[in-house]
């Protein structure tokens, strides 16, 4: 009788502190949603991130790293910074490298006795030119590294290959398309020297079929001759592929007076709002400053970083005062080297700071999907908890995923991070090409993505991780 009387007893307890811990946490939902519709209100109604995006782009235009055009953007940002509410704005100097494309590049190939037929490329990011005098060779098509060893040097010694790797239109996530196909951008020079090429050509990485030619980073191996790279457009690739396979004569010729200047010096630029109960425990919120040079870097991306200086915006406006250090930072070089990343790690070790999270902004200023999540199987559970606060403003998704390359260093000193992930469908259209202009930026989305970020920043610093 004793014992039942006890176990009725402590199941009513039990019962008792469930109830009690369901209102509480419906409580703390109710006060969440509360601030965040705030947060919502505040950048739908009088965000500043779509006219600071069109200042960027249309007062000041491509920034390269090393560029002039870059040191415009760091003293731009400085200042938005400043007018967002920044408690502390500052510099973080890094050496950069300093490419520059040179003349308006030039190709064309010409079959058997037909007239010309005029490309639509570019040189790809750190590549060496070919000189004033430029290059003429047959071409060889290869639709993968493997085919290309298959081929072998007996063929395409002294010859321009052809990389064609489409992005697979099956994925409907496009980066992993980009990710598979990159390679061919990334390392498709040296490999093709190994074997003997004078010169590449790369089949645009963009999803659709076009005219514009995509520019991007890649690299050399020191074992093999630095030969140019250029890429065309997806129309092109097609195309030329199709007239290879006629088995008519056919040669390629093109000129790119690009070339690699001495390292310069340039600046992350950091914006904070100092924590009020641990300024210690640093989130910080970022894109790149950087853009390539063949248009303004609209989506890639000034829009990450206008995102992110609209976060301290918001949370001033909004009279929330973090109890963490919120650090806004646009990051340097990013495009082609990574220097900004590299030192902003750099710094934080050498200043032993504690960094709690870090968010990125890089794949566009596209309608909010979701948020990719680099961190413990523990944290994803803890953020997963508040998708229902997200759900009213279009993001349904917070998964295990990638960050970003600028604030992804911070791993090493366990740092979480994260990344915004927007509808990708579009972002291949205007990568790294000419058309990454600001009129192709949608103010209602590069909005929607601000106040999620926004959103989860706030989460981040109330509750921990």
């Amino acid at each position: 009788m004793f014992v039942n009387s006890m176990m009725n007893m402590f199941k009513k307890i039990v019962s008792a502190v469930a109830i009690l811990l369901c209102q509480f946490i419906c409580l703390a939902q109710t006060e969440d949603s509360i601030a965040i519709k705030k947060i919502s209100d505040e950048v739908l109604s009088n965000g500043n991130a779509y006219e600071n995006l069109r200042f960027l782009c249309k007062k000041i235009g491509p920034r390269l790293s090393g560029s002039p055009q870059a040191q415009k953007a760091v003293e731009a940002t400085v200042s938005m910074l400043k007018e967002a509410g920044a408690d502390t704005v500052y510099l973080q100097p890094c050496m950069v490298p300093h490419w520059v494309r040179g003349e308006k590049e030039k190709g064309f190939i010409h079959v058997a006795n037909k007239e010309k037929y005029l490309l639509h490329l570019c040189s790809l990011g750190n590549s060496e030119g070919t000189g004033k005098k430029g290059i003429s060779a047959g071409v060889v098509e290869a639709r993968s590294f493997k085919e290309l060893e298959q081929i072998g040097a007996a063929v395409i010694k002294g010859k321009i290959v052809f990389l064609n790797f489409p992005m697979n239109p099956t994925y409907v996530h496009t980066f992993r398309a980009y990710g598979e196909s990159g390679i061919s951008r990334w390392a498709g020079a040296s490999k093709a020297a190994s074997y003997g090429a004078i010169g590449v050509m790369v089949r645009s990485l963009a999803s659709n079929a076009d005219d514009f030619p995509h520019t991007g980073v890649m690299a050399y191996n020191d074992s093999f001759p630095k030969i140019p790279a250029v890429a065309i457009s997806t129309n092109d690739a097609e195309w030329l592929s199709k007239q290879l396979k006629l088995k008519m004569p056919l040669t390629a010729s093109f000129t790119n007076t690009s070339k690699m200047l001495a390292d310069t010096i340039s600046y992350n630029v950091v914006g904070e709002i100092r924590g009020s109960e641990f300024p210690q425990q640093i989130i910080t919120v970022g894109g790149h400053l950087d853009s390539w040079d063949l248009a303004e870097g609209a989506q890639d991306d000034g829009a990450g970083c206008m995102q992110s200086i609209e976060v301290l915006r918001t949370l001033k406006a909004t009279g929330i005062k973090p109890k963490r250090t919120i650090r806004a930072v646009m990051f340097m070089n990013e495009e082609n080297g990574g220097r900004g990343g590299e030192k902003y790690l750099e710094l934080a070790e050498k200043n032993k700071e504690q960094h709690l999270f870090g968010l990125e902004s890089d794949e566009g200023g596209f309608t909010p999907r979701g948020f990719g999540l680099e961190m413990s199987e523990a944290q994803i559970n803890k953020v997963a908890q508040w998708k229902n606060l997200f759900y009213p403003y279009g993001v349904y998704e917070l998964v295990a995923g990638g960050s970003g390359a600028d604030v992804g260093p911070l791993k090493k000193i366990g740092a979480a991070l994260a990344g915004l992930n927007p509808d990708s469908q579009r972002y291949f259209d205007v990568h790294h090409a000419s058309s990454d202009v600001f009129e192709n930026v949608s103010k209602r989305e590069l909005h929607l993505g601000a106040l999620n970020m926004t959103a989860l920043i706030y989460l981040v610093d109330k509750y921990g991780l």
